[in-house]
């Protein structure tokens, strides 16, 4: 099982000396993945959680790419309706190309109603759109004279019904963010059926987990997987990985912006969690 690293590309305290940093932490400490977030018109409703400066995922992304070597890079989530299905093709095959390889495309509906009308798409319809753009990737990436012949891996994230089936539909893998371990166990039994239902292979399970390393046990039944004590998180991570799943990618941000300004705590559970990782990895 891979492990990634969702890293804020927002906020106060974030500059390209920031992203650079955190490319290097990222792969430094040997994880598998780097992924960004995407917002395009920061209003309102997105500045109170992923205020300004805000970089695009692939601008930045493609800049990382020559600052690493080893460690893959993806969205989480590129908001489909937002481009146009060709422009979004076009940049996410260069991408690939240019990283050697290295591009996940991780895709969503996305949630900002206003952002949709500052760009002039209607929010009510973003789930159709967003199953349009998908099935015009898959066509447009068939020409591999103008994009390429390797096949850039798309997740397809959301929590709903919906979302899962979309990725039996279209994806490679599902991509749900930020959820209870109960819910994962059954969102993973889920998949299946809908594989099942519709006569389509079970895509890869990759989720997002919150990675929040606290000094007591977290208890209760809202606890989301990743967050608590350090033997909780690598037991979070077993089950995952006993659930199937092919990648998992830690979120340390919380949702205060000002966290931004302070990255140090993250990247030091980053690193706990990556000393784990390389004791239980010893044969």
């Amino acid at each position: 099982m891979k492990i990634g690293v969702n890293v804020p590309n927002f906020g106060p305290g974030t500059d390209p000396g920031v992203l650079r940093d955190w490319a290097r932490t990222v792969e430094g400490l040997g994880f598998d993945l780097l992924m960004l977030s995407d917002h395009v018109a920061i209003t309102p409703d997105v500045a109170e959680r992923y205020p300004a400066p805000f970089y695009e995922p692939f601008t930045t992304l493609s800049w990382l790419a020559g600052l690493t070597t080893r460690v893959r890079l993806g969205t989480t989530v590129l908001i489909a309706p937002y481009r146009h299905p060709l422009l979004t093709a076009r940049m996410a095959a260069n991408l690939d190309a240019l990283s050697g390889g290295r591009f996940v495309l991780g895709v969503g509906v996305g949630w900002a109603r206003q952002e949709f009308a500052a760009l002039g798409i209607p929010f009510e319809r973003r789930g159709r759109l967003t199953d349009d753009v998908l099935r015009d990737l898959r066509e447009a990436w068939a020409d591999t004279a103008a994009y390429g012949d390797r096949r850039v891996p798309v997740w397809i994230g959301g929590n709903s019904d919906a979302g899962l089936r979309r990725a039996v539909r279209f994806g490679d893998a599902w991509h749900p963010l930020r959820c209870t371990m109960p819910w994962l166990r059954e969102g993973a039994d889920r998949l299946r059926a809908a594989a099942s239902e519709q006569g389509l292979a079970v895509p890869a399970f990759a989720p997002r987990i919150a990675l929040r390393l606290t000094p007591s046990p977290v208890d209760g039944p809202e606890r989301l997987a990743g967050e608590g004590t350090i033997d909780q998180i690598m037991d979070d991570l077993d089950r995952l990985r006993l659930l199937g799943a092919d990648t998992v990618v830690l979120d340390p941000y919380h949702g205060d912006p000002s966290e931004t300004s302070r990255p140090q705590p993250a990247r030091q559970a980053l690193a706990t969690v990556a000393a784990h990782l390389s004791t239980t990895e010893q044969p």
